[in-house]
């Protein structure tokens, strides 16, 4: 068995910016209509939500070792929320024939936000 893992950091001041100058042109380009409807019904938090989302997109990609592109877009990659609140990667295209690619067993992810910022880890486990 193998290990690897992917973390990222961002500033919720950033996606904040994306979406008020962009709007849904942004929102949909990242984000799935599963994870916008997920982070709309958080109120207030809304902006926490989508940061840390797009956090976990980019750590889900370096635990692949590939980065957002072509091996993995951000619309491959959606992260939404068991009915307990437990974050949990659901994978789609390129990059579930990444994460097969890499022998994936499972892969992992933790969420946090605070103040500022937004912070995301993953970690995929590979036979």
């Amino acid at each position: 068995m193998g290990i690897r893992c992917g973390v990222d950091i961002i500033d919720i001041a950033r996606i904040r910016l994306a979406v008020e100058r962009q709007g849904s042109r942004f929102l949909d380009r990242i984000f799935t209509p599963a994870e916008q409807e997920c982070c709309r019904n958080r109120g207030a938090s809304h902006m926490n939500s989508l940061a840390v989302r797009f956090a976990a997109k980019e750590a889900v990609s370096k635990a692949f070792g590939t980065g957002i592109g072509s091996s993995a877009s951000f619309l491959d990659i959606e992260i939404l929320q068991a009915p307990g609140g437990r974050p949990y990667v659901v994978l789609y295209g390129a990059a579930e024939k990444t994460f097969r690619k890499l022998n994936g067993v499972d892969l992992a992810i933790s969420l946090s936000h605070e103040r500022s910022l937004a912070v995301a880890q993953a970690v995929l486990l590979t036979r």
